[in-house]
């Protein structure tokens, strides 16, 4: 089966008991963001505002929250999909099983587009942006945004919906200096298919039409933040995906319509045209602060009959996005370490905010003659990792040799850190990559999409065994009294707020005087942060804090630190400052006030019972 509609999708999840109807009118001012993330952490049903304050349409969220929700709402569909990506990254396997590999063609069938302007349900009717439920989800937020688009827009040199492209990129619909009703941000992000639409369009001094897409069969928007393959249509992967065809069409002023959506804003953004964009509650844990980005003017909003609006609340992760990429792993499986030879497994750590952390597992196989494993070939891996679409956003790459261990596993953050610090060199295991670009939504850096990274490339045999605790004669130097074990070979160092470089770099020394004395090879990697307990707390503490607020060429410190022919290495523990600096963007915080008023409404730990 396949679902033709959100509205059919939000039935069945009823039906199964996955979703459940929110009665009471809730102001979509922080409330619905608050009941959101309330239910998504304790695993909670996908929901239903039937009554949102401020607007005549419902709103749907969650609807991804859970893995086995995800995969239930895919369930005639999934495994037929898992064979056509398995056909596209190696044909051969089809010639060599055909059967095996019959029903992928079969789900082939439904990926071809579907046009005509008799596919709009009846008439579609017509709205206003202020109309929209104006769903706002953290305080310092600029304004209301679209959570959950699916933004379409075609290339001017090349028309037509197979070279197309939909992706999820953020939405503002007020505040700022935008016209209300007129005027609407649009944010997105390096490595987009869009940027290359609107250079193509902007080289000839012409509008770049976009659509954006809300609701609709849920595969529809899981197809707009699938990294498929260049050259492969986010509408045909939608449509084999729901079963069904992309079903679509152009309006009188040649805007591309998805006849299945329940909203689409139609708009252009004309060249060189840009407005202040944010803050926004983004996927890092932090505010995206106000920067300039396209302005897109509103020509129409379409809404079918009996719309409703689809959302998601983004923040520290996990959250529902969570689900989106457990799932794009479930469906492309090997699909990315066949591009790249030698390349087993890639993780690109959620808890860390994805960009900033990459686990890796490579071969390395260049000098078999030789009984000493050293990185080589895992060198070249990370380097063509770097260079490949959104993993070049990387920040902090750890890639491993599987013939160490073949039972490693990049999922396993504790196991997978056991084994680098085990084996790590940090004389030589540490390359760099100073001013380069970094994710858009990344301020650890010294500008936006500016920073460095770092790979660190380990292989051979275990060369220490990891302290869990210190030993007795260990201590820090004033004002670096407070530690906290992490585990086994990581210590977290309560450490003075930040104030500048210079001071930085002052406190590394006073460390470094202290510490060289000792030999510390059971504790390979120290970092120094605002808050040593919170951080030791969870492994997800511990990776959010160091990887999102520090800055590789900037903050990567050692002791016994030496640079010799361009290389920096260090022969004491490496050191990370993970300490908010000035230039970080704010964290996200909950307002008290709000949540003291949906504690009133009866959700508590996830309980709904005051407000279905």
């Amino acid at each position: 089966m396949g679902y033709n509609s959100l509205e059919a999708c939000i039935n069945d999840l009823e039906k199964h008991g996955h979703l459940i109807r929110i009665k009471k009118e809730v102001d979509p001012y922080l409330e619905m963001a608050s009941i959101h993330l309330r239910v998504y952490q304790n695993q909670g049903p996908a929901l239903l505002f039937e009554n949102v304050k401020g607007s005549d349409f419902p709103a749907a969220s969650n609807l991804f929250g859970t893995i086995e929700r995800s995969k239930f709402m895919f369930r005639d569909t999934l495994d037929k999909i898992k064979l056509l990506v398995d056909v596209k990254t190696d044909p051969v396997k089809a010639l060599k099983n055909p059967l095996k590999y019959l029903p992928a063609s079969m789900t082939a069938l439904s990926a071809l587009p579907m046009k005509g302007e008799w596919l709009a349900p009846i008439k579609f009717g017509t709205t206003q942006i202020s109309k929209l439920p104006q769903i706002v989800n953290w305080p310092m937020d600029g304004g209301p945004f679209v959570t959950m688009p699916q933004v379409y827009t075609e290339d001017i040199d090349k028309p037509g919906i197979m070279n197309a492209n939909l992706g999820m990129y953020r939405i503002q619909l007020g505040g700022n200096e935008y016209i209300q009703n007129e005027e609407i941000g649009l944010h997105y992000q390096l490595h987009r298919g869009i940027g290359v639409h609107q250079t193509r369009a902007n080289a000839l001094g012409k509008p770049l039409k976009v659509s954006i897409f809300v609701g609709g069969p849920p595969s529809h928007p899981l197809s707009a933040v699938m990294p498929l393959p260049e050259g492969l249509s986010e509408m045909t992967f939608a449509g084999a995906l729901g079963n069904r065809r992309f079903r679509y069409f152009y309006d009188d002023e040649g805007f591309c319509i998805s006849a299945d959506a329940d909203f689409v804003i139609t708009g252009t953004v004309e060249p060189h045209q840009n407005k202040p964009e944010g803050p926004f509650g983004d996927h890092l844990g932090y505010y995206s602060l106000k920067h300039p980005f396209p302005l897109m003017k509103v020509r129409k909003v379409y809404h079918r009959k009996n719309p409703i609006w689809s959302f998601t609340v983004v923040g520290r992760p996990p959250q529902e996005d969570t689900s989106f990429g457990a799932l794009i792993h479930e469906i492309t499986g090997a699909a990315i370490p066949s591009e790249i030879p030698g390349l087993h497994e890639v993780n690109a750590v959620d808890a860390a905010g994805v960009h900033p952390l990459l686990f890796v597992i490579g071969s390395e196989r260049y000098t078999p003659y030789l009984k000493e494993r050293k990185p080589q070939e895992i060198l070249t891996i990370a380097n063509h990792i770097l260079g490949k679409n959104q993993l070049s956003l990387a920040k902090y790459l750890f890639i491993c040799a599987k013939e160490d261990n073949p039972d490693l596993n990049t999922h396993d953050i504790p196991k997978f850190f056991q084994h680098v610090l085990e084996r790590i060199d940090l004389t030589r295991d540490l390359h760099f990559y100073t001013r380069t670009t970094i994710d858009t939504l990344d301020y650890s850096g010294t500008n936006i999409n500016s920073g460095s990274k770092v790979a660190i490339a380990v292989a051979g045999e275990i060369k220490r065994e990891l302290w869990a605790e210190m030993p007795p004669s260990f201590s820090l130097p004033r004002p670096f009294q407070n530690y906290k074990m992490v585990m086994p070979g990581i210590m977290a160092v309560e450490s003075p707020t930040y104030t500048s470089e210079e001071e930085t770099l002052s406190q590394i020394d006073l460390l470094n005087d202290a510490l060289k004395i000792y030999l510390l090879d059971g504790l390979p990697l120290m970092v120094l942060v605002d808050d040593a307990g919170f951080t030791a707390e969870t492994i997800n503490n511990f990776v959010w804090i160091t990887f999102t607020r520090s800055n590789p060429s900037h903050d990567i410190y050692g002791i016994n630190s030496f640079t010799e022919h361009k290389h920096w290495g260090c022969k004491g523990p490496l050191i990370i400052d993970a300490r908010i600096k000035p230039h970080h963007a704010p964290p996200l915080i909950f307002d008290p006030v709000i949540e003291k008023r949906v504690d009133q409404l009866g959700v508590k730990g996830g309980a709904l019972e005051g407000i279905i």
